[in-house]
């Protein structure tokens, strides 16, 4: 190895870098909560998306044909 300790080196100084702060997710909740959670956001997005095609989305990806 030509660049012996480059990567542990380069890991410091990004640590530093970032204040020390390590890049965690941790919003308290248990997969199980983060699973229904994000569902339903999912729910809704379909929802709203759905309501918006359906209120004026008729001509949504069709092209026109007149010349």
């Amino acid at each position: 190895m030509t660049r012996g300790n480059q990567r542990e080196k380069d890991r410091e100084r990004a640590q530093a870098r970032s204040g020390g702060k390590a890049k965690k997710n941790d919003d308290g909740l248990t997969p199980e909560q983060r699973r229904e959670r994000d569902a339903k956001a999912l729910q809704e997005k379909a929802a709203k998306k759905a309501a918006k095609d359906a209120a004026g989305g008729t001509n949504a990806g069709s092209k026109s044909t007149k010349k």
